[in-house]
């Protein structure tokens, strides 16, 4: 299915092109609760760690372990969450999650005012925290598909993924702050305030969203089945396979990486709370330029060579920070820029292949796609927290940080020796859907990897003009 250029005024459909896509008032309510909700979801994700670190001094192997609890809901709900997505309204699902967090977070940081936060707590709100934001994320993503058209996919989600930029900027620079000069019962309450923001916004989306029917009393055998359905559907679909693979290998990595990187900076370089956080912020501005080029790179040099370049680029980076000694201004400088290259790889790769995914993946399976994609990626990050504070504990930070950082470069090799790497300038189609080439006919050929063109389509046998 081509992607329209900006200057199209109808798209097949008959519905306004991509150009309207802000002039949908339920898309900008979604856009605004989503720029709240990874605001706060960004902030928490600094302040628990560095609480850790610098208040309850936590040893290496107490923060892999923090770091674990917060990320082990990717392993234990993605997959039910998926169901349970595919079923039910993802408005209601994302008000709920909303509420729940900002309850949480506001509890916590009643108990902190009243000294009773220690290291059990913030393993209690972790694992609460990370378990309603895998209900967000799963809900937004499948969210868009029913808001907006699928020609509208790539600048959808490149908005919300640009909202996601802002948030990585504001939210580990203000987390840090408050951290380090005020203290962690109010920067739990802010990341608490950014929730009840998008509970607002969210709510507010009026669009009717089709749901398939439900049984009354659903048998536990057939959220099962729906489970293995999304499972199939993925492991027989090759980019999505490929997607999982290469997630797997980053999420993991990464996981370890970012253990060992939050007490590099401040143990080994002696960095201040405040720099931390504008380190880690640093991702957030190459993050806004990647998401912002999103929407035009792919359509000009292909989809799997932005994929592939950008993850190389971006991961690449992280291989400098060993390097690095001192808190010098020289030092800071590098951190900056070592983390606003790593976002805009990442970015790119995120919003690249978040399109790549909704695209091959027909609206009733959005959901179950989403989480199993999250469940096989995301859910060894509780292993990779683990084994980053284990080798830091053994082996060094330094050392630690290098071997780490070099696992990360698994997943740009994984693409690059897939049919991924070679998915053209054109998004690929869900399979049964036809693609329609520039007369505006079917193209049926479905190997969407072989070629950069639909001149490919032309000499694939069922391909038509």
């Amino acid at each position: 299915m081509p992607v329209p250029s900006v200057s199209s005024s109808v798209s097949d459909s008959g519905r306004p092109a991509p150009s309207s896509l802000w002039r949908n008032a339920d898309f900008r309510r979604l856009w605004l609760g989503q720029t709240a909700s990874q605001l706060g979801e960004h902030a928490s994700l600094v302040v628990l760690p560095l609480f850790a670190v610098l208040t309850l001094h936590a040893s290496a192997a107490q923060l892999g372990a923090l770091r674990a609890v917060g990320q082990a809901p990717i392993l234990l709900l993605s997959l039910f969450v998926g169901a349970w997505v595919d079923r039910w309204r993802t408005r209601t699902t994302m008000v709920l999650t909303d509420v729940g967090r900002a309850v949480a977070l506001g509890a916590a940081a009643l108990a902190g005012l009243f000294g009773r936060l220690d290291l059990h707590g913030l393993l209690a709100l972790a694992f609460a925290v990370g378990a309603l934001s895998v209900f967000f994320d799963v809900a937004y993503q499948a969210s868009l598909v029913r808001l907006v058209e699928r020609d509208q996919l790539v600048r959808g989600n490149s908005a919300l993924e640009g909202s996601r930029s802002a948030a990585q900027i504001g939210g580990p620079a203000l987390g840090g702050t408050l951290v380090s000069l005020l203290s962690a019962p109010l920067a739990a309450a802010s990341s608490a305030m950014f929730f009840a923001l998008s509970f607002l916004s969210i709510r507010r989306i009026r669009r009717s969203e089709s749901l398939p029917a439900r049984p009354e009393h659903p048998h536990p055998s057939r959220v099962w089945r729906q489970i293995q359905e999304g499972l199939r559907f993925v492991a027989g679909n090759t980019a999505l396979r490929t997607v999982c693979l290469a997630s797997a290998a980053f999420q993991f990595s990464f996981a370890a990486t970012m253990t060992v990187y939050l007490l590099f900076l401040p143990r080994e370089l002696h960095l201040s709370g405040t720099v931390v956080g504008l380190a880690l912020a640093a991702a957030g501005p190459g993050a806004l330029l990647g998401s912002l080029l999103a929407a035009r790179l792919p359509s000009r040099f292909g989809h799997g060579a932005v994929l592939v370049g950008a993850a190389a680029v971006g991961d690449g980076a992280f291989l400098c920070v060993p390097a690095l000694h001192g808190s010098s201004a020289a030092t800071v400088a590098a951190l900056l820029a070592v983390g606003f290259v790593f976002g805009f790889g990442g970015q790119l790769v995120n919003v690249t292949v978040m399109a790549v995914r909704q695209a091959v993946t027909p609206d009733g399976m959005q959901g179950r796609a989403a989480a199993t994609i999250t469940f096989v990626g995301g859910g060894l990050t509780p292993l990779g927290s683990l084994l980053g504070g284990f080798l830091a504990q053994e082996w060094g930070l330094r050392t630690s940080l290098l071997v780490t950082a070099a696992g990360m470069m698994l997943s740009p090799v994984i693409m690059a020796l897939s049919p991924l790497a070679l998915l053209g300038r054109e998004l690929p189609v869900a399979h049964g859907t036809p693609a329609f080439n520039s007369k505006g006919h079917s193209c049926r050929c479905g190997a969407w990897w072989r070629g950069r063109s639909r001149s490919a389509c032309r000499r694939r046998p069922g391909g038509s003009e």
